[in-house]
């Protein structure tokens, strides 16, 4: 073969190997992502410091290429997802982000109110308006409001709730016009919407977005929780204790690394989360000692029961602690015997 074909196969491979890299396949991929410490990350205006530390996991998540698919087959920790099982239908990579950022807010949101509930301090709510989370294919909003928009008045009226929203367009009819009034990127923006009946057989009249409440938690002393990267709701837990025990003086910690995931819900239940096993491998490689793990109420392919394989097929040394409440990881730790020196 010349020099000449040489270099030009060369090119052709090297042009191939880009191309495949840059063609996603119809799956997610995920694996272990990271134990972060988070007495770095929220911070009570006053807040007592912590000998141990609470740590939330993750697992990262992509779109799957041909390689990031062989190498998940092939690994045990690593797991693929049909993208239908990710993302709603026709969501789009901005919507999916978007969706996820807002759940870690109400997230951040419910930890708050747990923890300063559990303290005995009181907690008031301010209600911003409705958060737009999606847009519906060929509905009155698109290209007039956007995923992340902030919707605050309709027709000149604030409202209490998104109940009070709907309500307010149900009672127009298709055709009628209304006017909003919203936020995006800190500016305030009016745009006038046709509404159009539902496509379901109800002539509803609609704007055509999918929305949920946006509320802002109000507390005293203050906290704040720098999160701006992570996504999801599966840090409850976590931020419900680190919150909590910057509030009060006893140190829960009592000198432990301490990780775990769970949703967390305003009544104190701790819910199911996905990537359990990979999120053990997380706290496992960052040195944890302590795992909470949502037990389902003993559920059979419980959280902790999938944490509970991992532990033992990774043979490491940390406790896998079930929990079902807020309460339940609060009474453990109180009855944890301090970590000797």
């Amino acid at each position: 073969m010349s020099r000449k074909a040489s270099i030009s196969l060369s090119i052709l491979a090297a042009v191939l190997l880009m191309a495949s890299a840059l063609y996603y396949l119809p799956y997610y991929v995920s694996k272990p992502g990271m134990a972060k410490e988070l007495e770095p990350i929220i911070e009570v205006e006053g807040g007592y410091e912590e000998e141990g530390s609470f740590m939330l996991t993750t697992v990262r998540m992509g779109r799957a290429n041909i390689y990031s698919y062989i190498i998940a087959k092939m690994s045990k920790y690593q797991e693929l997802y049909p993208v239908e099982d990710i993302r709603a239908e026709n969501e789009s990579d901005e919507e999916y982000n978007i969706r996820q950022l807002h759940m870690m807010d109400n997230s951040k949101t419910v930890a708050i109110e747990v923890a300063y509930k559990k303290a005995g301090i009181p907690v008031e709510y301010n209600y911003k308006g409705v958060y737009v989370l999606r847009i519906m294919e060929g509905m009155p909003a698109e290209g007039k409001l956007m995923p992340g928009d902030l919707v605050f008045e309709v027709d000149g009226n604030e409202f209490e709730s998104s109940d009070d929203f709907i309500a307010y367009i149900s009672s127009k009819k298709p055709g009628d016009i209304v006017q909003l009034a919203y936020k995006r990127n800190g500016k305030t923006n009016n745009v006038e919407v046709p509404l159009k009946a539902l496509d379901d057989g109800s002539e509803r009249p609609v704007v055509g977005i999918q929305l949920v409440d946006d509320k802002e938690i109000d507390v005293d002393p203050d906290v704040t929780v720098h999160s701006e990267e992570i996504g999801g709701p599966s840090a409850g837990l976590m931020f419900s204790l680190e919150i909590y025990n910057q509030l009060i003086e006893e140190d829960l910690t009592k000198g432990y690394e301490i990780a775990g995931t769970g949703t967390m819900s305003s009544d104190g239940t701790v819910g199911r989360i996905g990537g359990i096993q990979q999120k053990v491998v997380a706290a496992d490689k960052a040195g944890a000692e302590i795992f909470f793990a949502p037990f389902e109420k003993g559920a059979k392919g419980s959280n902790y029961e999938e944490a509970m394989i991992a532990a033992k097929d990774i043979k490491t040394k940390m406790k896998i602690v079930p929990v079902d409440t807020f309460e339940e990881a609060v009474s453990y730790l109180e009855n944890l015997n301090k970590k000797s020196s």
